[in-house]
């Protein structure tokens, strides 16, 4: 007997690794920036990691909460469309099974062919044959709330912890350059892992988290310094 041949795409990654990249990419510019703005003011040491630990947490919980708000919305709906969609399958199963054929003559089946297969199909999993070809909702992109949260909140912490961690070792004087450095460095290597991960061009993928990095850091920093000047 022949093995099946099972292939592996970057697309089934697309859950779990958005959350990842979004949380990790989140952490690393939001508590560098806060960390720049707060000594950029001519805070103290001990006020600048305060502020970050505090950035830390509240924007982990942040991430935690939005992303499992926004994905249990989508995984809502997704719930509404297959319920509504077995409602039809018991009321109206001819009905259903002329639009998959439809469906499949519209991807190019010819039309005898098209209701041969939606019959197969409808008899071994009607409701997942619909779900897939009619709705858009598969197994690997199905919502799933929890894994999101969770992904999102801890890859923040994650990304948050780095440049934090700098602050805490590097002396006061050395602190924004050393930290707005190697946050710079953070970035680039998540957005060529990220763009590694999911097929991109690593270059691209890190010159972009890099440029908009650099953009919040100096600009928080610029706000910080001005508020320190005035105070």
């Amino acid at each position: 007997m022949r093995a099946r041949h099972r292939e592996r795409h970057r697309t089934e990654r697309i859950g779990w690794l958005r959350a990842t990249v979004l949380g990790a990419n989140d952490g690393i510019i939001s508590t560098a920036s806060l960390l720049l703005g707060v000594a950029a003011a001519d805070a103290t040491h001990s006020n600048v990691l305060l502020a970050g630990i505090a950035g830390l947490v509240a924007g982990a919980m942040s991430m935690a909460a939005g992303e499992y708000v926004s994905v249990q919305s989508q995984a809502d709906t997704e719930e509404a469309d297959l319920a509504l969609e077995r409602k039809e399958l018991i009321s109206d199963p001819s009905g259903e099974h002329k639009e998959l054929a439809g469906l499949y003559v519209d991807r190019g089946l010819d039309p005898p062919l098209a209701k041969q297969v939606a019959g197969q199909l409808m008899a071994h999993d009607a409701i997942g044959a619909h779900a897939r070809d009619e709705l858009g909702i598969s197994e690997h992109f199905r919502a799933r709330p929890i894994q999101a949260a969770l992904a999102s909140a801890g890859s923040f912490t994650v990304g948050a912890a780095m440049p934090l961690l700098t602050a805490t070792i590097v002396p006061e004087t050395s602190l924004i350059p050393v930290v707005s450095g190697t946050s710079l460095v953070f970035l680039t290597l998540l957005g060529g892992l990220a763009a590694r991960a999911g097929g991109a061009s690593i270059m691209t993928g890190a010159m972009r988290v890099t440029l908009w990095g650099a953009l919040a850091m100096g600009l928080t920093a610029g706000i910080g310094a001005l508020f320190g000047t005035m105070a």
